[in-house]
């Protein structure tokens, strides 16, 4: 497996630094390619601006963005059988699955721990 989804809590930990970030850097350190919804972008910035920091140049880059051309209702069905998740939180796992519907090809990047628990219920392996 060398592609990962990655989700918003966990480039919001590596932008200020948390202590959390070093995990999320290791795990991203054994894949060949990121991709996440541009919702991430959205959380950032908003993180950013809400704690009033400096934009990070290059936050982004490196980072594949999935466009669903579809309603993701399948997936969200499938992944609320497994558990209640915020609304992006939903939608970030949604989007993983619609990449990789048996979730055995993609890894998911969280530090969230309700979204974890849910995409591990799923088979996506979180490191």
């Amino acid at each position: 497996m060398t592609i990962a989804y990655i989700d918003s809590s966990s480039v919001v930990a590596m932008v200020f630094g948390e202590p959390s970030a070093r995990k999320v850097t290791s795990a991203i350190r054994a894949y060949t390619r990121l991709v996440s919804s541009n919702l991430l972008e959205a959380e950032v910035r908003s993180a950013l601006q809400r704690e009033r920091a400096a934009p990070v140049p290059g936050v982004f880059s490196g980072i594949d963005w999935v466009h669903p051309n579809r309603a993701l209702t399948s997936e969200f069905e499938r992944i609320v059988a497994h558990g209640t998740l915020r609304g992006a939180d939903l939608w970030h796992v949604a989007c993983a699955l619609f990449l990789d519907p048996t979730a055995t090809e993609l890894a998911f990047i969280t530090l969230d721990v309700p979204q974890r628990r849910v995409a591990a219920a799923l088979g996506f392996d979180t490191p």
